[in-house]
């Protein structure tokens, strides 16, 4: 399965964090995504993981890289997610994004005590969702997506409305594979990139 490639970090990369929060939601154990509001300057309109830069006061001393506090942060901050509740599980290895040339620490937690859920930042957050891992998973869900050029720009989910593709989805496929979720499905089913995504995608 072919997925964006993640790169050798280059000096200055900037440090961030993404929380990757499970549950067990209305429709059976989920996981919680937002999607980006349309006006921002960088990844515009695309689904994610809660998430941003880790910030100085996020680290408690010296051998604290801050990544599970800046994510239990921005999950509050974007959707309203309640940090007690939450048990982190671990940190997964880094991965780097050369196009936007962040670190970024990937955090799983449970959602042992969900809290109510709703955009946080307007100006920020357009939608907040728990994603059900069953319609993840779904067959029926899955595609890879190209960019009009004829690039493959990596796996790509088609779940509530949403179009999870990038490094959301990059980081999803993998998770669900090593999860033991993962279902076969048809790799062939190749769309392109909608107008509206690329656009977006032009600002990042």
């Amino acid at each position: 399965m072919a997925v964006p490639p993640m790169f050798r970090p280059e000096p200055g990369a900037r440090a961030a964090a993404v929380l990757i929060l499970f549950g067990e939601g209305p429709d059976g154990p989920d996981v919680l995504l937002t999607e980006r509001a349309p006006t921002l300057n960088s990844h515009a309109g695309q689904p994610a993981f809660p998430g941003g830069r880790i910030d100085p006061g996020d680290r408690s001393g010296p051998d604290d890289d801050g990544a599970v506090a800046a994510a239990l942060r921005e999950a509050w901050e974007e959707a309203g997610v309640e940090p007690s509740g939450v048990d982190v599980l671990c940190t997964l290895p880094d991965l780097y994004l050369a196009h936007s040339r962040h670190l970024v620490t990937p955090v799983a937690g449970w959602w042992r005590e969900p809290s109510d859920i709703a955009p946080g930042h307007p100006g920020e957050v357009a939608t907040v969702a728990r994603v059900p891992i069953a319609e993840l998973v779904d067959p029926a869900n899955r595609l890879m997506i190209r960019h009009p050029s004829g690039v493959k720009l990596g796996p790509a989910f088609r779940v509530r409305e949403m179009l999870v593709w990038g490094f959301t989805a990059a980081l999803l496929t993998r998770v669900l594979d090593a999860g033991g979720w993962d279902r076969p499905w048809n790799a062939d089913r190749v769309e392109d990139l909608p107008p509206e995504d690329l656009n977006l995608a032009a600002r990042d």
